[in-house]
């Protein structure tokens, strides 16, 4: 079922790589809705923008729910390990 969940962050000092190269990222909207190319169902999709710089400059990603757990668990790992360095 869609939840149409929608969770959208300003990201700072941060990058991705799309057909062109590097670029700034200005936002990251994460939530949950039939996939355009993941074989499920459902995913959790993050969409990684600069707005400013058009169309093309977005990283995506469709995720299984098993994997964004994964994927969620190692980001808080790394994160606080950060935290002491």
């Amino acid at each position: 079922m869609c939840t149409y969940s929608t969770e959208r962050i300003e990201v700072r000092r941060s990058s991705g790589k799309g057909p062109e190269g590097w670029f700034p990222l200005r936002t990251a909207t994460v939530y949950y809705d039939h996939p355009v190319h993941a074989p499920d169902d459902h995913t959790v999709n993050i969409d990684f923008l600069a707005p400013d710089r058009g169309p093309g400059a977005r990283v995506a990603v469709e995720l299984s729910l098993e994997s964004a757990r994964e994927l969620l668990a190692a980001l808080q790992t790394t994160v606080e390990r950060a935290q002491h360095h």
